[in-house]
């Protein structure tokens, strides 16, 4: 098979493995007796151990020639870990599940770019990465609307079967990715490189901390996510807690809605960066957050999923493609691009990670409405950071796709 169809076919099944049977958790739980503020701390714990994961995750993979192999062991592992919570639905085991699947997890990221990179090298990255997107992001569609129909008529069971198979299916096409067709040099952005052996030494902590732009772009990110993260989940709690919508068939309508809108912006980024520039792809995508707290807000009802969903498949859609490409470009000639995208996913994972427990914690003691204001709020800040640095990251989204990273940016 050609390999960049089978990286799409992995990117497809993997979707629903990177997320376990994450917007469905919350549901589960919560028909299990769990509360609100419970559900958001465990989801929380999971976060943080993503979080802690995914730096040593990147660097993992700069450093390794056997990736696929690395997919193939994170995504088994994940799927196994979803599993146990139809065995026990404890608060440490589900924590403990959680935690586990987030660390294993941590690690499809930044290998499944490092692979991408290194099938079709930097000039190609964009657009297959798109592609990507638009394969998991489809995959998502049909792994929601399976789990959404199968949970109604089997229950939650037939959720944790279908991510089994889907589990499956990724080892598969991880399987028929050729060895030979990954260039190992070009998967870590050390083509082309004056001066590799300098580079070897670089640390991933080291480029965020003197990659300025790289910085700014994970705080904003933070920012974002720790208004976002929360919003799908809670508001999927919102309206099933006020008797508005079947908790599997709702859960699963509110994914589709926003996957399917994310199919679409992952299909149209890679023109509109070409059009607009990284820098204002990113910031429409900061732009639709705040809008979709207020629409979430007023409309708690079966029928407010579509506006609220479709302003997530707006931003969620055009990230997946604008930021992994925008940090190849940034770091593209030292050797650690995956390193970078592991840092930038921890610091922007650092948001998300909270976002749960603040989400759940606002929704309990303040209701759900001012919750959504609330996370709306809270990701002004990222809209704030980038309009306030325009001018140097406007600059720096403009770096040539053959150039190495300029020094005067890091800074």
């Amino acid at each position: 098979m050609n390999p960049q169809y089978a990286l799409e076919g992995l990117n497809f099944f993997m979707a629903d493995v990177q997320a376990g049977i994450g917007p469905f958790l919350g549901v589960f739980l919560q028909a299990h007796g769990w509360h609100t503020e419970a559900i958001g701390t465990v989801m929380t714990l999971g976060g943080i151990a993503g979080m802690l994961a995914t730096s040593p995750a990147g660097a993992l993979v700069d450093a390794t020639h056997h990736k696929r192999s690395i997919i193939i062991v994170a995504g088994v592992l994940t799927t196994l870990a979803s599993l146990v919570l139809w065995i026990s639905h404890t608060y440490w085991m589900v924590a403990a599940s959680q935690i586990f699947t987030a660390v294993t997890g941590a690690a499809l990221g930044p290998a499944v770019a490092g692979i991408t990179l290194g099938i079709v090298r930097e000039k190609g990255f964009d657009r297959q990465f798109g592609r990507n997107q638009v394969a998991n992001h489809a995959g998502n569609v049909v792994a929601a609307a399976l789990s959404g129909w199968m949970g109604w008529r089997y229950g939650f069971g037939a959720v944790f079967a279908l991510a089994g198979v889907f589990g499956v299916m990724s080892v598969i096409f991880t399987l028929l990715i050729r060895r030979d067709a990954i260039d190992d040099d070009s998967a870590r952005g050390l083509a082309g490189a004056s001066s590799p052996s300098e580079h070897e030494q670089a640390s991933g902590f080291r480029v965020l901390l003197t990659c300025r732009p790289l910085l700014l772009l994970a705080a904003a990110l933070a920012m974002f996510h720790l208004g976002n993260a929360a919003m799908l989940p809670l508001y999927g709690l919102a309206v099933v807690a006020a008797h508005k919508g079947n908790p599997s068939a709702f859960t699963a309508e509110t994914i589709v809605v926003a996957q399917l809108v994310m199919v679409a912006a992952a299909f149209f980024a890679n023109r509109l960066i070409q059009r607009m520039g990284y820098w204002g792809v990113i910031l429409v995508t900061f732009l639709a957050l705040p809008l979709r707290g207020v629409v979430a807000a007023m409309f708690i009802t079966s029928w407010g999923v579509w506006p609220v969903q479709a302003l997530d498949g707006i931003g969620a859609g055009l990230q997946s493609v604008a930021v992994p490409a925008l940090v190849v470009r940034l770091l593209q000639g030292t050797g650690r691009v995956n390193v970078g995208q592991g840092v930038v996913m921890t610091v922007q994972g650092l948001g998300a990670a909270f976002s749960p427990a603040l989400g759940g914690t606002l929704a309990q003691h303040f209701g759900y409405a001012t919750a959504f204001l609330a996370l709306g709020a809270v990701s002004m800040g990222s809209l704030a950071l980038w309009l306030f640095f325009g001018a140097a990251l406007k600059k720096a989204c403009g770096i040539h796709a053959d150039s190495a990273p300029d020094p005067s940016l890091a800074t």
